[in-house]
């Protein structure tokens, strides 16, 4: 088996190394091509998709740059003390991809989409295959934990396997029913194939069970509640994206240099420091006015595939509509999101450091920009950025307690595959703050620990494998109720 594996990873990984940006820009252009699309019209969906990928990767990493500046200066002016560094998502996704084990991950959920279509329980296709990595994380935890506790190696495969074909299953199925609302939400057709198969979006059901509670105890917050395009209706520029990303700078510039710093040369200016802030807040503004700018690009990428989607489901399977299931940020011209992101890394930070003493390890820097967690948080509320930032400050100590949980598994699998992160001590446990599916990380790590025989710890995973699929289940009728209302409303 490690001889078959060899092989395959000798196969993808020069094909891996490319990044995710390549990668889909070779999957949507020969999947155009294979529904009939024109090369030229094909190759041009694929560049545009490829270059938004690229851009929102780059937009993300200046403000991650520039935020996890400011925040680590307010660290050490108050001497907090978090042990677990926080590297963000790019090198976790280096390291999980540096197991052969995600390769079979990949491999299994390829055949369970395939098998989903042919028996119609799903109309999804799953392009993001390079996001599986955040699924992967799922199977190897629990492999870790029971390697580590001397379970053969057959055994923890086929547990692994059984509850990533598991989570798959309903991530492939949550794609189908957060269709309508994205297209709501983007003001497209129905005939539009996006929509999403990231594990973000694995955060719904819980979202919708505080949207629910919201709802009936709270319903009058809702006339407070703003978002970008409403307040620039009203006030024009005091609600744009660019100023709302500017104000939001400017106050996380503020809490990591709140005065000049004495003993510095040139620092007691008071001119450099609000030059500083002003820095700041521009380089926030701008970041949310091109996160709409270059969201729109993902529309246009994926329209010629539409196309011919469209002409081949006409023709040969009598109208059959299928989706494709593509990484998150096609959304990201949704300004909430960004207003959301911002408002929640101050949040964040202060959470970290009141959890410190209950379980938290982290420093969030490099995750401190919340994408695990506000695109769920648009889609289940639909742009209520009020909702929003609520519902984001009460789940994101579970991102927290999920990646000190993972550390040590993170941690020891990023030096057996090679890929610790070069600049941190080799004594230090790494995580990433704000990584997607924490529900699932902590569903790994209540499986992984039932290889201990330990009664208690296998009741505990039987209880939480109920009340995951049962929420999950709510939430599909809660879907369901919510799209019949499109359908309704389209006719």
């Amino acid at each position: 088996m490690d001889a078959i594996f060899g092989l395959i990873k000798e196969f993808f990984t020069p094909i891996l190394d490319m990044g995710g940006p390549v990668i889909m820009l070779i999957i949507l252009t020969v999947l155009a091509l294979l529904f009939g699309v024109k090369f030229s019209k094909a190759l041009e969906g694929g560049i545009k998709l490829a270059i938004a990928l690229t851009g929102i990767g780059a937009i993300i990493g200046m403000l991650n740059g520039a935020f996890s500046a400011s925040l680590a200066k307010f660290v050490e002016n108050t001497g907090i003390q978090l042990s677990i560094t926080d590297v963000g998502w790019a090198p976790l996704a280096t390291i999980t991809w540096g197991s052969a084990w995600t390769l079979y991950f990949l491999l299994i959920m390829l055949i369970v989409n395939v098998v989903m279509l042919a028996m119609k329980k799903t109309d999804t296709l799953d392009v993001d295959i390079f996001d599986i990595w955040h699924l992967s994380i799922t199977g190897l935890l629990i492999k870790w934990y029971a390697d580590n506790n001397g379970v053969s190696q057959g055994v923890s495969l086929l547990i692994a396997t059984a509850a990533i074909v598991l989570v798959g299953v309903l991530k492939i199925i949550n794609s189908d029913l957060m269709k309508p609302t994205f297209d709501d939400l983007l003001n497209a057709p129905s005939s539009s194939p996006m929509t999403s198969t990231h594990m973000n979006y694995m955060m719904n059901p819980v979202i919708m069970v505080l949207d629910k509670i919201f709802e009936k105890f709270f319903p009058g917050l809702d006339k407070y509640d703003f978002d970008a395009a409403k307040l620039n209706k009203k006030i024009g520029f005091w609600g744009s994206k660019f100023f709302i990303g500017f104000i939001l700078g400017i106050v996380i510039g503020i809490m990591g240099t709140p005065h000049p710093i004495a003993g510095v040369a040139d620092a007691d200016k008071w001119r450099l420091v609000i030059k500083g802030w002003l820095s700041l807040g521009l380089t926030a503004g701008v970041s949310l006015e091109l996160f709409s700018l270059i969201g729109s690009w993902f529309i246009a990428a994926v329209e010629p595939l539409s196309q011919g989607i469209t002409n081949v489901a006409t023709k040969r399977l009598q109208g059959r509509k299928f989706n494709i299931g593509l990484d998150w940020p096609f959304i990201a011209g949704r300004a909430e999101i960004w207003a959301c992101a911002n408002v929640l890394a101050p949040i964040m930070l202060i959470e970290a450091v009141l959890l410190s003493k209950v379980g938290n390890g982290i420093l969030p820097l490099a995750g401190i920009i919340a994408m695990g967690v506000t695109p769920a948080l648009l889609v289940v509320t639909r742009g209520k950025l009020l909702r929003m930032i609520i519902f984001g400050t009460l789940l994101l100590p579970l991102f927290l307690l999920s990646g000190t949980l993972i550390a040590p598994f993170a941690t020891e699998l990023a030096k057996g595959v090679g890929a610790f992160p070069a600049g941190v001590s080799e004594t230090q446990l790494i995580t990433h703050s704000t990584l997607e599916g924490p529900i699932e990380k902590l569903l790994g790590w209540t499986i992984g620990n039932t290889t201990t025989g330990d009664i208690k710890a296998i009741l505990g995973a039987v209880v939480f494998l109920v009340f995951y699929i049962g929420i999950f289940a709510w939430y599909r009728k809660q879907m369901i109720k919510r799209n019949e209302e499109y359908a309704a409303k389209a006719k």
